[in-house]
């Protein structure tokens, strides 16, 4: 690995380092991360790769080859799988969920019930399409939201543990029996939308949705430490997950010698399973800065990265205006919603700096990234804590590594 010089690629390398200095003060020091690092590239080139805190508790520090759970950064890498299938003629993106997925076919919308007593639906005007799973306006929702009958539902079912419990087509079924939140396409809620639309990859494919990952994107990209599981030999380099438990602060959530994902999961989750590195995202980024490609291996299209980074939300809105979501990797001022990703569209209201068009997502335990192909600058923050939302060190990160462009 080579870190170019920051000045070569118009950024003030004193400004970058002082940012190591505000996560260890602000962060590490005061006990509110276990650990950071930060990668920063442009025009894929890293420019500032930095590495603070323990990987695990007693043990040593985190290095280029910690492993991270990634979360909901594992979803953009699902939509590009879909994408692969879009460009092969295999499926389009208005295709209704239900050509593929018959579970889904006479789902209704909730109209009321619930707590005991059966659901009151409706039928939906319009069908759900693989755009509204791709975007997140499918009607479909999360188990953590704590919004809604349905969200109790899930939770009551514990529909979404992937460690015991369904298999991904078992997962499928389940979810279709519940109501949907509101009719496709009408409002954005942060749900369970991609991992549904991992079970279309599968059943398109007609291979595990493990497997085409790993066949189609990691092994060509080179991405070696990305899995669903960790193999042992790579199992000591699996950092250590916490969470934030009311009353006590930062407990622990799996440990990395004794983690769940050592052991395949039965739920095989294309919005939230993957377990990777800072390198391996790197080279998935610069994938997408590329439009598609990279180290002469093409993944997608440039006019498929394209698409997939415009605002697709109906009516060209944005999250503020079509959000029902308690819960989500995204801020909503400013911001609109594409094929997988996150997009900037007005970088005014989002009131941090930025460029119309940047496009980016973040997991549960705090990991983020985010790829402005206006600026050829793409980022990738990894730690170890839930909930993401408890902190706003993503939004610190972008200011201070903007503030470095020359």
């Amino acid at each position: 690995m080579t870190i170019a010089r920051a000045d070569k690629h118009g950024l003030d390398s004193g400004r970058l380092a002082r940012i190591d200095g505000f996560v260890k003060e602000r962060y590490l020091d005061s006990g509110k991360l276990p650990n950071a690092q930060l990668l920063v590239a442009r025009e894929g080139e890293i420019v500032h790769f930095s590495h603070q805190g323990q990987a695990r508790e007693g043990g040593g520090a985190i290095d280029e080859g910690s492993l991270f759970r990634i979360a909901s950064m594992t979803k953009p890498i699902t939509s590009i799988a879909f994408m692969m299938l879009v460009e092969q003629g295999k499926i389009a993106i208005d295709t209704p969920v239900h050509h593929v997925l018959p579970e889904f076919k006479d789902i209704g919308v909730y109209d009321g019930g619930g707590g005991g007593v059966p659901f009151v639906t409706r039928p939906a005007a319009q069908p759900m399409r693989m755009i509204d799973l791709l975007r997140h306006t499918s009607g479909l929702t999360y188990s953590f939201q704590n919004r809604s009958n349905i969200d109790a539902a899930m939770r009551e079912g514990k529909l979404e543990n992937w460690h015991g419990g369904l298999t991904l087509d078992e997962f499928v079924a389940a979810i279709a029996k519940l109501p949907l939140e509101f009719p496709p396409g009408e409002a954005w809620n942060y749900s369970v939308s991609t991992d549904i639309l991992g079970a279309v990859v599968q059943r398109v494919s007609g291979l595990p949705l493990d497997r085409f990952l790993a066949e189609k994107i990691f092994r060509p990209l080179g991405m070696n430490d990305t899995f669903f599981q960790v193999p042992a030999d790579k199992l000591d380099r699996l950092t250590d997950c916490y969470t934030l438990a009311p009353g006590e602060g930062r407990v622990m959530y799996d440990r990395g010698e004794s983690s769940a994902w050592a052991h395949m999961p039965r739920l095989v989750s294309g919005g939230g399973g993957l377990v990777s590195t800072a390198l391996d995202y790197h080279r998935f980024c610069t994938m997408c800065l590329n439009g598609g490609e990279l180290d002469g291996v093409r993944i997608v299209g440039r006019k498929t990265i394209e698409l997939m980074t415009m605002n697709h939300l109906p009516e060209d809105s944005d999250l503020s205006s079509m959000s029902r979501s308690m819960f989500s990797e995204a801020t909503n001022a400013g911001a609109g919603f594409g094929l997988g990703f996150a997009v900037t569209q007005n970088v005014a209201k989002s009131m941090i700096p930025g460029s119309a068009g940047e496009y980016y997502w973040g997991g549960l335990f705090s990991t983020a990234f985010f790829i402005d192909p206006v600026e050829r600058l793409h980022m990738v923050f990894m730690t170890q804590v839930s909930p993401s939302n408890a902190h706003p060190i993503r939004r610190e990160l972008k200011t201070l590594i903007y503030s470095a462009l020359t």
